[in-house]
């Protein structure tokens, strides 16, 4: 069975506007783990608009499945991760204004930097993901740089899911069978919802995590997070 690891960024989101701990992102973190989530995923970015880096070792006592930080490698976040250690650190490419991430590491381009990165953090003996597009000379890339997995940008499968869900999850199919044959872990993550998360789902071979916040987050506002969270679980059964 897919993971689902619950992305609560938009929950420090919530809280940050107020200035107080409302709601509380680590009471909701463990409600999260409660209801059924079997991960917790933060994103702490350089503004700290929603995740805090004072709130990464909080989370990392709290989180009692697995911890997946993910984040542009800076000095600074490969610092906060070698000192928290979680589970798992996911790589994204964002530059440091970005509202979200839109695109996956071009995985030649950049592979001395990639290289190098993941070797700091594998010595540390924290997995490694990294986040590409569907693309398969990209996955190749992911493998030669030593990531033990890629997270799947899936912007690009939900914008088109409406009008072609089989030209949308097309790419992402041959990039998870070429994901296998090279030996490398498949995650996803980005606009997947309680739409399109089954057909994705059931169309990625060996697909072992998704990490979902914003979807997640706005449908517990209509039907609650236990509910929500256990929806989104029997769309990955």
């Amino acid at each position: 069975m897919t993971r689902l690891s619950v992305n609560v960024n938009k929950i420090a989101l919530l809280r940050n506007a107020r200035g107080g701990n409302l709601p509380n992102l680590f009471q909701v973190s463990k409600n999260c783990e409660e209801f059924g989530a079997e991960g917790i995923t933060v994103h702490p970015r350089p503004d700290e608009r929603h995740i805090r880096y004072s709130d990464v070792p909080m989370l990392k006592k709290l989180v009692t499945t697995e911890f997946n930080i993910e984040g542009k490698p800076t000095p600074k976040f490969i610092e906060l991760v070698l000192e928290n250690n979680p589970d798992q650190v996911t790589l994204v490419p964002d530059s440091p204004g970005q509202l979200t991430s839109d695109h996956g590491w071009n995985t030649v381009e950049h592979a001395d930097f990639l290289t190098d990165v993941i070797g700091k953090f594998k010595s540390a003996g924290i997995r490694v993901s990294i986040f590409v597009d569907a693309e398969e000379e990209h996955m190749e890339g992911a493998k030669k740089v030593g990531a033990d997995r890629i997270e799947f940008y899936t912007g690009p499968f939900a914008e088109k899911y409406t009008t072609d869900r089989e030209k949308a999850v097309a790419p992402f199919n041959k990039c998870a069978v070429l994901a296998i044959e090279i030996g490398i872990g498949i995650n996803a993550g980005h606009d997947l919802n309680l739409d399109n998360l089954r057909f994705f789902k059931e169309n990625i071979p060996g697909l072992l995590e998704v990490s979902i916040g914003h979807a997640l987050v706005a449908d517990a506002l209509y039907y609650g997070l236990g509910n929500t969270i256990q929806m989104y679980l029997r769309q990955l059964q």
